[in-house]
C-alpha cells in the first residue's frame, strides 16, 4: 500500500515562500513521476509541476519562475519550493505518484491527502 503524506502547508502573507514535502511509503517512489497538484475554492484541481523519475519537470504557465519542484529518491520525498507567493495560488495541495508504460497505459495513481495554502493579501 502506498501512502503519501504532504507537510509544510500554512498561511503566508504575498510575496512569501513556503516548501511543501511529500514523503512517500513504498518501493514506487523512484520509478513514479511526483507532481504537485492543487485545487483553490470552486475550482477544479489543476496540474501544479510534474517531476519524473529521470529528474525532468513540468509547470503549470502560472507558477513558472516563482515554484521549484525536485526530489530526493534516497529519502522518497518531492518538494515544492514556492516563492514570491500570490492570493490566487491560494488552495490545497495535493501529492501524486504516477506510473505509464511505454504505451502510455496508467499502472498506478496515487494521491495524499493535501495540505492547505492560503496566501493573504
Amino acid at each position: 500500500q502506498v501512502q503519501l503524506v504532504e507537510s509544510g502547508g500554512g498561511l503566508v502573507q504575498a510575496g512569501g515562500s513556503l516548501t511543501l514535502s511529500c514523503a512517500a511509503s513504498g518501493s514506487i517512489f523512484s520509478i513514479s513521476t511526483m507532481g504537485w497538484y492543487r485545487q483553490a475554492p470552486g475550482k477544479q484541481r489543476e496540474l501544479v509541476a510534474t517531476i519524473t523519475s529521470g529528474g525532468g519537470t513540468n509547470y503549470a504557465d502560472s507558477v513558472k519562475g516563482r515554484f521549484t519542484i525536485s526530489r530526493d529518491n534516497a529519502k522518497n520525498t518531492v518538494y515544492l519550493q514556492m516563492n514570491s507567493l500570490k492570493p490566487e495560488d491560494t488552495g490545497v495541495y495535493s501529492c501524486n505518484a504516477r506510473k505509464r508504460t511505454a504505451y502510455g497505459y496508467l499502472l498506478y495513481d496515487h494521491w495524499g491527502q493535501g495540505t492547505q495554502v492560503t496566501v493573504s493579501s
